[in-house]
């Protein structure tokens, strides 16, 4: 039984975000270009390091808000990466959170300010460390999420068409969906507002626009539903 933490060994504790974005090309991830060694100038995720008076998610709500000028965002906590020589400098140990953010909503000029940039998932460059199976994991997740359950929204617009949240479902879940019956399958969730307002640059009759209704999307989460993508 310890008696003293003088004599217990001191590591560092990490924070690293995968940032994931949704625009007209496609899901993408945020990523920032390291201006510090080790491995500066190299491609890395987001992060930083756990201060004395926060707690993680804490720490990861600032690293994001720094970054991005965003907060109230959805953000989830994923793993810890504890291997010994996963950081040559000190033994440090990084818990992963993945975010998703609409990119239309973000600070642009933070972004540029800090070296950051957008790549499409599936044209990331190789990442730093242990980075590349942060993401990998995420993607996972994100993926298994997503094929259960309505996520993704807060990659949208506020006022969007069927036909957006089908490509963010479509380039999530890296696959193409039946549109009829994940139509019939998001309709039957009634977690949507369907608007009198159209789109008019979708086609010439123009598609309608709908808002995301968070207090079904509540209700049905308490019912345990699955959506079954």
């Amino acid at each position: 039984m310890l008696n003293s933490y003088s004599s217990a060994d001191k590591v560092l504790l990490a924070v690293d975000c995968i940032i994931f974005g949704f625009d007209s090309e496609g899901l993408k991830i945020l990523l920032i270009k390291r201006d510090f060694e080790p491995e500066k100038g190299k491609w890395s995720l987001i992060g930083g390091f756990l201060k004395r008076d926060e707690v993680l998610d804490d720490a990861a709500i600032r690293i994001l808000n720094t970054y991005t000028g965003l907060n109230d965002i959805y953000m989830e906590q994923l793993y810890a990466y504890s291997e010994i020589d996963r950081d040559p400098v000190e033994r440090t140990i990084s818990v992963s959170y993945f975010a998703l953010i609409n990119i239309e909503n973000h600070n642009a000029e933070l972004i540029k300010n800090y070296h950051a940039e957008w790549f499409p998932i599936n044209e990331a460059p190789n990442l730093i460390f242990d980075h590349n199976e942060m993401v990998q994991n995420a993607i996972k997740r994100l993926r298994y999420k997503t094929s259960i359950k309505p996520i993704g929204f807060e990659l949208l617009p506020e006022k969007f068409t069927m036909r957006q949240l089908l490509e963010l479902y479509e380039a999530i879940l890296n696959k193409e969906l039946d549109k009829r019956n994940f139509i019939s399958k998001i309709n039957s969730l009634e977690i949507l507002n369907k608007l009198e307002e159209k789109d008019m640059q979708s086609s010439r009759k123009g598609s309608y626009l709908y808002t995301f209704n968070k207090e079904k999307y509540e209700e049905k989460l308490l019912n345990n539903f699955v959506l079954n993508l």
